[in-house]
């Protein structure tokens, strides 16, 4: 039986040939080529129990890969998505990503990149490509207001964080925010001159509150 069963959905018939024998070599079975969103959901009728992964484009003609994803995962959440694209603007990656796409990558990335990728999102991780994770960041620090001494001011905290819960504390705003903007546990707690342990017990917090257990997908709700 093959490691993983993979679904190739791009309009670039090149593109998937060589996914297609390059996939194969390490034991993943294809398990249909689409070239466009209606007839990936064409082979999802068919072969949606048996299909673990797809790799999606966005920007194909007819269905694209945005409205793909929101279909698949309305209809087929057990099916992971692995974006797979060049395009990595605003648009399209907070559209994605929360639409619920488990990764974002950029065809340039080269073949241990997917590999990997698709390795750690049926292990329950969220990967996105280190250009993908620069822009997201720029675009959540872009929404920060801060004091001089570089901490978050209350009340673009507390306006921003409404719509994912009212019930964060200002700290766990606060951590949310830095958490936004890059910073690792490490990093969120020098500036707060706290112990990393702490940072860690508020990042669980957080995340039971919220109900979102992945950082990735807590910056794109903070982005909204």
């Amino acid at each position: 039986m093959s490691k993983y069963r993979v679904l190739l959905v791009d309009d670039e018939k090149l593109l998937l040939d060589s996914l297609e024998i390059i996939l194969s070599l390490y034991d993943m079975e294809i398990v249909g080529k689409a070239n466009d969103g209606n007839a990936a959901l064409q082979i999802l009728q068919e072969t949606a129990a048996d299909c673990d992964i797809a790799l999606v484009d966005l920007n194909m003609k007819g269905m694209g890969g945005i409205e793909l994803i929101r279909i698949m995962k309305e209809s087929y959440p057990q099916v992971k998505i692995l974006v797979l694209t060049t395009f990595y603007d605003d648009k399209y990656i907070t559209e994605a990503i929360a639409g619920g796409a488990e990764g974002y990558l950029l065809k340039d990335s080269g073949k241990d990149a997917i590999l990997g990728a698709i390795t750690q999102i049926l292990s329950g991780t969220t990967v996105l490509d280190k250009k993908v994770m620069a822009r997201l960041t720029e675009l959540m620090a872009g929404n920060l207001e801060k004091k001089a001494d570089g901490s978050v001011m209350k009340s673009e905290a507390d306006n921003s964080m409404d719509g994912i819960s009212a019930e964060l504390t200002r700290r766990e705003k606060e951590i949310s925010f830095l958490m936004a903007e890059g910073l690792t546990n490490k990093q969120i707690a020098d500036r707060l001159y706290i112990s990393e342990g702490t940072v860690k017990n508020y990042i669980s917090n957080i995340y039971d509150k919220t109900g979102i257990h992945d950082r990735v997908k807590l910056i794109v709700e903070l982005r909204k």
